[in-house]
């Protein structure tokens, strides 16, 4: 399956938290829709994206990026490579990439966001539409900083560096909790 259908896949399949995300969700669906190549960054001025929100074994902490270009603190995440198979392989990859933990994520988003990302290509008319998924660090995991941040730290979840990833946190948290 090509990894826009992948995409639209795991899009129908999600159930939103409240009507802000089954509003993101049924955008990012007729975004993919209407574009062919919806999953590629060429793909402008909207293109989907895939993160992960990395917790801790007691999902007290998440692991953070300082984001070399934006110089601000997200989850870690990034673009669709054609030879990702599907959304969630795509997440993972950018989540080793980035971080150096081998992590499983659930396949299930956890959270959808849009935003503008003037950084991102010629032009600086980007929008990132982000499929954030969850995934849960082994006990003692050791970390890495890539080439593409200046930092990689863990932070608690409930003191976060930026308010705007609150949210999608505490969605993660509460996913990862009843799942136990």
């Amino acid at each position: 399956m090509p990894l826009r259908d992948d995409a639209r896949s795991v899009l129908r399949r999600m159930t939103p938290a409240g009507a802000g995300q089954a509003a993101l969700r049924d955008r990012f669906v007729a975004h993919l829709d209407e574009h062919p190549d919806g999953v590629l960054r060429t793909c402008r001025p909207d293109h989907v994206t895939a993160s992960t929100v990395v917790l801790s074994a007691d999902a007290s902490r998440v692991l953070l990026t300082l984001h070399a270009k934006a110089g601000r603190w997200f989850q870690l995440g990034g673009h669709a490579e054609p030879g990702d198979a599907t959304l969630v392989a795509a997440a993972r990859r950018e989540a080793v990439e980035e971080s150096g933990l081998d992590v499983s994520l659930d396949p299930a988003p956890v959270h959808l966001d849009e935003h503008a990302v003037p950084f991102c290509g010629p032009g600086g008319d980007a929008h990132h539409l982000d499929v954030r998924f969850v995934a849960v660090a082994p006990d003692g995991a050791r970390h890495a900083v890539s080439d593409e941040s200046l930092d990689v730290r863990w932070w608690p979840v409930d003191d976060l560096p930026n308010p705007d990833l609150a949210a999608m946190v505490a969605l993660a948290v509460a996913r990862v909790r009843a799942s136990r």
